[in-house]
């Protein structure tokens, strides 16, 4: 496998269709979180080396914008063939730079590639529209045109996932990109390349810019070249990245920080919404924008919840993400440690009451044990911050109402999920919870056939189902007259 994983593993920049380094030969070492030790680097480029991938995309997208939808359906199709039948080795890869337990990496492979499908098939249904004229001898037309070049930039939380809900719309659309993947994880970033060249996506229709973050954000921001960015990631960076957008007047998609609340009800199948919170909650070692960040569980079930949930917590299994058997790898780095320890020093100052884990695993490096607070009170930073780490703080609430507005209290509305038996119940609290992505009864609900977009500072636009691909294309009104008619 090891073979076939370092076909994938590029440790040069795209542009242009060739594999680069950066213009000073300057490099970044890329870790294994699970031991810490480097499996490589990659080019340290910047604002040049960005330059000329905006330009080798602005270039490319004069032919390529004039493809067919069923030519650029044929290279999705292959992308996502490519990709499963590689999907061991992309898996492994990601693994390696990433952390995740191999099966959650595998499922990631899979969920992209079928991204690609779903806007393998979309881009052939980018419909327009003839108008009833107002005027006799006028005809009335709406166009969807590609909106050009496209700048992804992408977090290393699902380094590979992320960027085909980007690259699956982009290339049906004929949009042509330039895409920056995070730094601690761009291998499944560049696989995006080879990937792309073995389907016979045309040179400069992709190209992928590794380094400065800075530099290279600030690059295509600027660029007027570039007509639209699409971003995951903090909503501390999404900011920024709209202030040095709008000079320029792009095209925004913003996946954005959430503050994931989790609600149990009376009414509520415990073991079923037990087996939520696990996924909901500790999937990736809880470093997703979806994870659950507060759970709040009405009174009469609290006590009842939080025994089984430690219960759980306590048997998963906590070990290097190819190690069999391993449902939590390691926190991304050791800064993200440090942060889970504060908000655990924190939330016991303040009241709280640790019912499992709480501390470093015995493995070292950057491994954390799952961790439930108890006793949760609404002064604790957790309440507030995004945890993104293993860390799951339980509220007590009495009343449905309270339940629904200390769900709505924060500034972020991505995620959200409750577990409800009562059928009017489910509604209401459906209709008041202000996110863009409600799981009822459910613990994971992304899936490429629905949109994923949050409300508030939790971003703008969607990604995925059939809303997608209209982030990646301009609409044109055309009014034909003089016919005579």
């Amino acid at each position: 496998m090891l073979q076939k994983t370092s076909h994938f593993m590029r440790q040069a920049n795209l542009i242009g269709g060739e594999w680069v380094a950066a213009d000073s030969g300057a490099t970044l070492d890329v870790n294994n979180p699970a031991t810490g030790l480097s499996i490589g680097n990659v080019p340290k480029s910047g604002k040049a080396e960005t330059r000329r991938a905006i330009e080798a995309a602005d270039a490319a997208f004069e032919s390529f914008s004039k493809t067919t939808a069923n030519e650029r359906a044929k290279i999705l199709r292959t992308m996502h063939d490519i990709m499963l039948d590689n999907q061991d080795a992309l898996a492994e890869l990601l693994t390696l730079e990433q952390g995740k337990p191999l099966a959650e990496s595998k499922g990631e492979i899979a969920i992209g590639a079928a991204y690609l499908m779903w806007f393998a098939e979309e881009g052939r249904r980018v419909y327009g529209d003839l108008v009833p004229s107002p005027w006799a001898d006028r005809r009335i037309m709406v166009r969807k045109e590609p909106v050009g070049v496209v700048a992804a930039i992408t977090p290393w939380n699902f380094p590979s996932s992320m960027l085909a809900r980007k690259i699956g719309p982009a290339i049906a659309a004929g949009c042509t990109s330039v895409i920056k993947p995070a730094s601690q994880t761009p291998y499944s970033g560049l696989a995006w390349g080879v990937i792309a060249q073995e389907a016979g996506l045309p040179a400069g229709a992709m190209n992928i810019v590794t380094g400065s973050a800075s530099e290279i954000g600030g690059e295509l921001t600027r660029h007027p070249a570039v007509k639209k960015i699409t971003f995951t990631g903090s909503t501390e960076i999404g900011k920024i990245l709209l202030k040095q957008s709008a000079n320029t007047v792009k095209k925004v998609s913003m996946e954005l920080g959430g503050n994931a609340p989790f609600i149990v009800f009376n009414s509520a199948d415990i073991d079923r919404a037990v087996e939520g919170a696990i996924a909901a909650k500790y999937r990736n070692s809880g470093q997703t924008c979806v994870c659950t960040n507060r759970f709040y569980v009405q009174s009469r079930v609290y006590n009842k919840f939080v025994e089984k949930l430690a219960e759980k917590v306590e048997g998963l299994k906590v070990g290097p993400g190819l190690e069999a058997g391993t449902v939590q790898g390691p926190l991304i780095d050791n800064n993200a440690v440090e942060k889970v320890e504060e908000l655990i020093a924190d939330a016991v100052g303040k009241g709280g009451r640790i019912v499992a884990g709480g501390k470093r695993h015995e493995l070292g490096h950057s491994f954390f044990q799952p961790t439930v607070i108890a006793d949760a009170k609404h002064r604790m930073r957790v309440t507030k911050e995004e945890i993104f780490g293993p860390v799951a703080p339980v509220y007590k609430f009495t009343k449905e109402e309270d339940a629904v507005r200390l769900a709505n209290d924060t500034q972020y509305g991505l995620a959200c999920y409750f577990y409800s038996n009562d059928l009017g119940q489910v509604f209401r609290v459906m209709e008041g919870l202000k996110y863009g992505l409600v799981g009822v009864n459910e613990g994971i609900i992304t899936t490429p056939e629905a949109p994923f977009g949050g409300m508030k500072e939790s971003g703008l636009g969607s990604e995925g189902g059939r809303h997608g691909i209209d982030e990646y294309l301009d609409t044109k009104y055309v009014c034909i007259g003089g016919l005579g008619l």
